[in-house]
């Protein structure tokens, strides 16, 4: 068995090259993501229930981004977040289906509401199910409809959802930050080489790659964008906002809100009252305010990062970024040390 070294948004560092660009405001950030839809911010809200409901996909339209409302409801229930939102006049609403049962009539029903975007959403993509549901999407819909579809790790799966049918893919598997796929089943690819490994084919089949799990920053952002994304989806970096499902909840004086990962144990009793296999955990997370500031620090690291290479916009970013491997030594020099010697205020 020939083992492949792969390498994660840690291991990478891009390398600064002559920029002529004054202000960070001459950057375009603008995004395309497939099927005639572009993003003034290249950040997506992931389907999960305690990330994005109507409030956090006005909130993501309202400042660039795209929201996926999630799934885990009846069709009737999720409908009616996806009007809500758009009757708060959200111009991009997206909204997640599975691959079995009521997929086709949620389908049908998410796009009568006004959804822009459907999201079909499950763990391991390249598989059986995910194929006959793009084609049977495909039959119903027709192809103008935006499917965006994942997840997968691998350029064979990419590909193939690609030939299936998707708009975009969503790539990256056990990487998130409640996600523990790896830990449970051993399976799982860095989402870094995730990206590059289905960058090598993005062109060819010019389906637009969402980068999916394992962003702690902005400074991953711009790793996976140098990578080949088009856009990335985050949750736990938007999760405990205001706009983010679910109450406050005071502890010792402090503020906290739920963040879950879907195939948690907690997710899994709410939305199908019975736990299948544990790939994910639930945790309280600090409460961090209005998403929307949140969303502006991440949009000037993005623009910040493409300064360093003297890019005006994410295609030419693409085009002349420069990649380096750093040490385990280079990745302690890379983060924040002035700890470790003195006492944070």
């Amino acid at each position: 068995m020939k083992i492949k070294k792969c390498l994660s948004f840690d291991d990478i560092l891009l390398v600064p090259r002559m920029s002529d660009i004054v202000s960070r405001s001459e950057i375009d950030i603008n995004t395309n993501i497939g099927g005639g839809i572009s993003l003034n911010l290249p950040v997506i809200s992931s389907p999960m229930d305690t990330v994005t409901e109507s409030d956090m996909a006005v909130g993501m339209d309202q400042n660039g981004g795209l929201g996926i409302i999630h799934r885990y409801n009846t069709v009737e229930n999720q409908c009616e977040i996806v009007k809500t939102a758009i009757s708060r006049n959200a111009y991009h609403v997206g909204a997640a289906i599975g691959v079995s049962g009521d997929y086709i009539e949620r389908a049908r029903s998410l796009i009568s509401a006004g959804a822009t975007i459907l999201c079909v959403d499950i763990a391991h993509g390249h598989h059986t199910l995910m194929r006959h549901a793009l084609s049977t999407l495909r039959n119903t819909l027709g192809h103008d409809v935006h499917i965006m579809a994942g997840n997968v790790a691998t350029r064979e799966g990419y590909e193939s959802l690609a030939d299936w049918g998707a708009t975009s893919v969503r790539v990256g598997i056990g990487g998130g930050s409640i996600c523990s796929t790896r830990i449970q089943t051993g399976h799982g690819v860095p989402t870094f080489q995730s990206i590059l490994d289905c960058s090598e084919s993005s062109y060819t089949f010019d389906v637009p790659i969402v980068a999916d799990g394992g962003i702690k920053n902005s400074g991953d952002i711009v790793k996976a964008l140098a990578a080949g994304a088009s856009s990335v989806m985050l949750g736990s970096l938007i999760s405990g906002t205001e706009e983010s499902p679910g109450v406050k909840i005071s502890r010792d004086g402090l503020v906290y809100k739920e963040y879950r990962g879907m195939a948690s144990s907690r997710a899994q009793i709410n939305w199908r009252g019975k736990i299948a296999s544990r790939e994910g955990v639930a945790a309280l997370v600090p409460y961090k305010g209005p998403v929307c500031e949140i969303l502006k620090s991440l949009e000037a690291g993005i623009r910040s990062g493409l300064s360093y290479t003297g890019s005006k916009n994410i295609e030419h970013f693409q085009a002349t970024s420069e990649m380096i491997i750093q040490t385990s030594a280079g990745i302690a020099e890379s983060n924040t040390h002035v700890f470790s010697r003195g006492l944070k205020f």
